[in-house]
């Protein structure tokens, strides 16, 4: 009986929601130098974050793109013209966001959900 039931405490504790990013990360962003637009946390795409505040470091690496960031209480954005490094301080609230390269919205766009 003890074994089912440590096995039983083991699932809740280990369910897929126990490892949902938490507030105070760092996710880096970036566009360029091709036709890529990317929003990660460390190697893994981020599709989903929990309400709060996150440090977003955004690596716009071309002169032809950029990286603008829309949502909840957020329209942030980096200039077309030039490559930059910026750290933007932001406070996250439920919803869906939208990240975009606006001359290349069409082929150079993700999304992500907070909950």
């Amino acid at each position: 009986m003890k074994v089912a039931a440590l096995a039983a405490a083991a699932v809740v504790f280990l369910a897929p929601g126990a490892f949902a990013r938490t507030t105070g990360t760092t996710l880096v962003a970036a566009d360029g130098p091709g036709f890529a637009i990317t929003l990660k946390e460390g190697a893994t795409k981020v599709t989903t974050l929990k309400a709060g505040s996150y440090s977003f470091k955004v690596e716009d690496k071309s002169s032809i793109h950029n990286f603008h960031l829309i949502g909840t209480g957020v329209n942030v954005k980096t200039s077309v013209v030039g490559a930059t490094t910026v750290v933007w301080k932001l406070k996250l609230k439920k919803g869906t966001y939208k990240y975009v390269c606006d001359p290349h919205a069409s082929a150079m766009k993700g999304s992500f959900k907070v909950s």
